[in-house]
């Protein structure tokens, strides 16, 4: 059996956490139109009768305007340094801009395979996403260039197909039923942050972070309680809504993600804190297990 760790870089909303949740069939990462919502390296194990893949899921590659903002881009660096093969996924619907100038300039310097993804293809015909793959043939030495629509089995299974022509490890990485490396508190805390993020548009800042408290099971039930924390007491308003009828939508939300992660009823409390210092903020996101 082949084995490899593949590094998925990218701008943000290039369609990356939608890609390994498709290749995983199950949602490890989440997803919103706000740049930045991926703030962790999280990892997803593929394993098939042939190989096991290790995705290395990063932060999108960006000009940072804040502490936050540089040390994402380092987290993302730092993981082309760990991979075998890269995927460099872009969003094949938007035109090329100065930040993917800046990442192909970046993988001028890494002596690895870099696959080049071309995303979200359903949104184009033939010939642009040909005139896209000549354009970009001529920026970069591409070991390939593959079209997807990262929503969709049929292509993301030909790009597992490519992958696999650049796995050299013949060993096994992990156990056949593992398939992540983060926690289960970690997933329920990603679920409510990104309803979170989808619900309170632009209103609320990306900086927003939930923390998943406790987690109780009695027989066919679940009980969960988590702490959604912001750094002002404005945000606090909006998250809870006239009536507390936003955190209800949040919590309706992100209950459904949970119960179908784990498969029984759910009980999920919310509550909101404000941490208003960044030295407060920052030690309490440290202490539960999150940078920032």
């Amino acid at each position: 059996m082949r084995s490899g760790v593949i590094g998925l870089i990218g701008r943000p909303n290039a369609g990356k956490s939608t890609l390994l949740n498709t290749i995983m069939q199950r949602k490890i990462a989440i997803v919103s139109n706000k740049a930045q919502t991926t703030r962790n390296i999280i990892m997803g194990f593929y394993t098939d009768e042939d190989c096991q893949i290790v995705f290395m899921d990063t932060p999108g590659i960006h000009k940072p305007k804040h502490k936050l903002g540089k040390i994402l881009n380092k987290e993302a660096y730092n993981t082309t340094n760990e991979v075998d093969v890269i995927l460099y996924i872009v969003d094949a619907s938007s035109e090329i801009g100065g930040g993917d100038k800046f990442i192909i300039d970046y993988l001028k310097d890494i002596k690895k395979p870099v696959i080049l993804v071309l995303n979200k293809i359903d949104k184009l015909d033939n010939k642009v996403i040909l005139d896209k793959i000549s354009i970009y043939s001529k920026l970069y030495n591409f070991s390939e260039i593959v079209p997807v629509c990262a929503l969709k089995d049929k292509s993301v299974n030909y790009l597992l197909n490519v992958i696999k022509k650049y796995l050299t490890s013949d060993f096994k990485l992990f156990e056949d039923d593992t398939y992540t490396n983060v926690s289960l508190k970690f997933l329920i805390s990603e679920y409510i942050r990104e309803k979170v993020l989808m619900l309170t548009y632009e209103e609320v800042p990306h900086s927003v972070t939930c923390i998943t408290d406790s987690i109780e099971s009695n027989n066919n039930n679940i009980s969960i309680s988590a702490t959604i924390v912001v750094d002002r007491d404005n945000l606090k308003k909006i998250i809870i809504g006239k009536n507390g009828e936003m955190i209800k939508k949040i919590g309706i939300m992100a209950r459904r993600d949970i119960e179908a992660l784990l498969g029984k009823k759910v009980y999920l409390d919310l509550f909101v804190k404000v941490v208003s210092k960044w030295k407060d903020k920052s030690s309490f996101l440290k202490e539960n297990g999150f940078y920032e």
